[in-house]
Order: C-alpha cells, then sequence, then structure tokens
C-alpha cells in the first residue's frame, strides 16, 4: 500500500470514527464503481448518506473542504447515483457530505461534517 493510500485510510478511519460518535451507522468503506469512489457510506437516521473525506494538514493553501474541485464534486454525484440505481434505492432520501479533517488546536484533529454539501443538478 502507497503512503498516500495509508494517510487515506488513516483519515477515513478517523472520519468513521467521528460519524459512529454521532450516531451515523456506517454501511461501507472505499466503495468503487463506474463513478468513481465513495469513501464511506453510512445511514443517518433515515437517510442514505456518501461521505467524501477530506484531510489537509498544517500550512495547505486551501483547507479540506475547499480542496473539492469542480470536477470532484461531479465525479462524487455521478458515482452516488450510480450507486443509487445499482441497488435499486433511487428512491431512497440520500445526500452527499463532507466530513473535512485539519489540525487542531486543542484536540489531535478538527473535524468539520459538511452536511448536504454537494447537490445534484
Amino acid at each position: 500500500m502507497d503512503g498516500k493510500r495509508k494517510i487515506g485510510d488513516h483519515y477515513e478511519g478517523v472520519a468513521a470514527r467521528y460519524l459512529i460518535s454521532r450516531g451515523v451507522r456506517i454501511l461501507a468503506r472505499n466503495v468503487y464503481n463506474r463513478g468513481g469512489e465513495i469513501d464511506l457510506i453510512g445511514q443517518d437516521s433515515t437517510t442514505l448518506v456518501f461521505f467524501e473525506v477530506r484531510y489537509r494538514r498544517a500550512g495547505s493553501l486551501v483547507g479540506a473542504a475547499e480542496s473539492i474541485t469542480w470536477r470532484k464534486q461531479q465525479r462524487l454525484i455521478l458515482a452516488a447515483r450510480y450507486y443509487l440505481h445499482r441497488h435499486q434505492l433511487s428512491d431512497t432520501h440520500s445526500r452527499i457530505d463532507v466530513i473535512a479533517i485539519g489540525p487542531g488546536s486543542l484536540k489531535k484533529y478538527r473535524v468539520q461534517w459538511l452536511k448536504n454539501a454537494l447537490q445534484a443538478g
């Protein structure tokens, strides 16, 4: 496993633990399909949620949430749509959230949960 993938796996784990502590049930990790990769898929109450996990270290020019380009947004939307279609969940209430992780001042990490961060359309 390369260094970038190890780092990604680590912060996806941080995000999963954060979400679990807030009542989200994690259903899948690192789901690959024609649309692209979905980092985490979870159930938040009655909503199916696709999570994009972003990490930026101290000194980065842009924050974790701001690092999601328009092209990446389109790939995430496509991947979520494809997942819903493939699993016959088109009528399921769903959304795409971003978990932005950066260095913290009081804790090791600063985690931001941006609900409904991306809109299809």
